[in-house]
């Protein structure tokens, strides 16, 4: 496990780079849009391609290829997989350009279809930015190519134990779309000129996502062949690919139908939602992306080499970890919410009134992410042992509560409404996959983390109130504006993980080595960077 450590540490090291860079993006972005109707609706037309990128990249694609290549690797050696990662590429590439090309072509003649239903009774406002959305999305669009290709070349990469270019991934996307920002600025265009810049810069950093892993595959070996064949591991990919691309299309429609209901709400409520969860990516992304990495490969060997013991062990190290570090995490998001919010984006179209609507949607959402990150490592779990289906079941779910209090919740508490339907589903769907997998392999049941899971959320107690009696005490601080903010932030973040580790280390949890291994490393990472 100490390698897996050390594989951790290096992803997690880059993901802070990354999470912080998109960050940045985020600041840049919200300043000069704001959360006015043209944020919304870049938010809305990058929706569309990320989520084609979901249903047929980084999440069913790399789900079943992983495993399948894992085995390929373990029975013909580097050549079979090779020949593999050009087969799927290959197949990508085709079924990716097929889809851009008519994506493109519909919502380029898109307009009058919204003007027919705008008969219907929409309001000129929704059938706006509905029409801006489009717009941009055709823009957008070719970016899912460029996505899913990355998916896969990042894949083959991670299971030849190659995960620091992988990790570097989004880093290129963001230094793209900062570098877009500023250049805009510098030449003080207006903003539909630097939307149009913005767009570029997502262009550019989706192809650089795509080659930079490509070329790490070259390096290793790999020499690129454009390969239709269908052979029987080109099959065992499609056919674990199907449920999953159910699954992942109901995943596509319930972000399709939350994005709509955003822009039906008002102008804001897009753009709101996309930044609040920005913020709440930033621990998820750290670490939970980070484990859920470097543990999937290792439990897709444990499993196809029928070591289910070993898969269970690593499994609940992997959980473990998620959550000791998510479960805080979520608490102190929830309580410093307000001055978070204000000392990251109030500045510039950021006014005042958007940190007052955007503080409770962000705290909503904060108090997601320990499920959120705990779905991440779980369907991992069902991939490792090539069951598809009964995510796609957690994920009808998770669209079923969502929709439903997301209608039932707008129409009393707006966008904090869409907030609370979107943690609810989270909620449901990590239940439900958590039963199915313990019915499935009892060995993988949650039973053993019960245990660190009070501690965890005894130490999470502690720090809560420790970080809500210095917000209450923050009040007499002779600071004013950004500077009590950066106060506030800056000192009860660093009192609040002191008393958090305390606690943690007094209650002797489970794994506190391995934690304290990775933290040194990602600090150690860190200050070299």
């Amino acid at each position: 496990m100490s390698k897996s450590l050390k594989n951790i540490s290096i992803v997690a090291t880059l993901t802070v780079v990354s999470r912080v860079l998109g960050l940045v993006r985020e600041i840049f972005t919200a300043a000069i849009f704001g959360t006015s109707a043209l944020a919304s609706a870049f938010v809305s037309g990058f929706t569309l391609p990320n989520l084609f990128r979901r249903l047929l990249g980084e999440g069913a694609l790399t789900a079943a290829f992983v495993p399948t290549l894992t085995e390929e690797l373990e029975h013909r050696q580097r050549a079979g997989a090779f020949a593999l990662v050009s087969q799927v590429a290959s197949w990508l590439l085709v079924v990716t350009g097929v889809l851009v090309g008519m994506a493109m072509l519909g919502l380029a003649n898109a307009d009058g279809l919204l003007v027919k239903v705008s008969g219907w009774g929409m309001a000129e406002a929704t059938l706006r930015r509905l029409l801006l959305g489009a717009d941009l999305a055709v823009i957008l669009f070719p970016y899912m190519v460029f996505v899913c290709l990355a998916a896969a070349f990042s894949a083959a990469c991670q299971v030849l134990g190659r995960f620091t270019e992988p990790a570097l991934s989004p880093v290129w996307l963001n230094l793209c779309i900062i570098g877009a920002l500023g250049a805009g600025g510098w030449w003080a265009w207006g903003l539909s000129e630097r939307m149009h810049l913005l767009c570029a810069g997502v262009l550019v950093g989706g192809f650089l996502q795509m080659a930079v892993p490509a070329r790490v595959l070259w390096h290793e070996g790999w020499r690129p062949k454009f390969d239709l064949q269908l052979n029987e591991r080109v099959r065992a990919i499609m056919r674990l690919m199907g449920p999953m691309v159910i699954g992942s299309a109901i995943y596509l429609v319930n972000m399709a139908v939350s994005r709509f209901l955003g822009l039906s709400l008002n102008d804001s409520a897009a753009a709101i939602i996309n930044l609040a969860t920005r913020v709440m990516e930033l621990p998820i992304g750290v670490f939970t992306a980070a484990i859920a990495t470097v543990v999937f490969p290792l439990i897709a060997r444990h499993a196809a080499r029928a070591e289910w013991e070993r898969l269970g062990e690593d499994y609940h190290k992997g959980l473990r970890l998620v959550l000791v570090l998510n479960v805080p995490a979520a608490v102190g998001l929830a309580l410093l919410s307000e001055p978070i919010v204000r000392l990251l984006f109030q500045r510039g179209a950021f006014h005042a009134a958007d940190t007052q609507l955007m503080t409770p949607v962000l705290a909503v959402y904060a108090l997601g992410l320990p499920f959120l990150s705990f779905v991440t490592v779980a369907l991992r779990g069902f991939y490792a042992v090539k069951d598809t289906a009964t995510p796609v079941r957690a994920a009808a779910w998770s669209f079923g509560v969502n929709l439903g209090l997301s209608l039932l919740l707008m129409r009393w508490f707006s966008t904090v409404g869409l907030a609370v339907a979107g943690t609810a589903a989270v909620v449901v769907q990590a239940w439900y996959l958590q039963t199915r997998l313990t019915r499935q392999l009892p060995a993988l049941g949650f039973a053993p983390l019960v245990p660190n899971l009070v501690k965890i959320a005894l130490a999470s107690a502690a720090m809560g109130l420790v970080v809500w009696g210095g917000w209450q005490a923050a009040a007499w601080l002779p600071l004013a504006g950004k500077a009590h903010d950066l106060a506030v932030v800056a000192g009860l973040i660093p009192a609040a993980c002191a008393v958090y580790g305390a606690m943690l280390w007094m209650l002797k949890i489970e794994g506190r080595t391995e934690l304290e291994l990775i933290l040194n490393k990602v600090r150690g990472r860190s200050s070299g960077a």
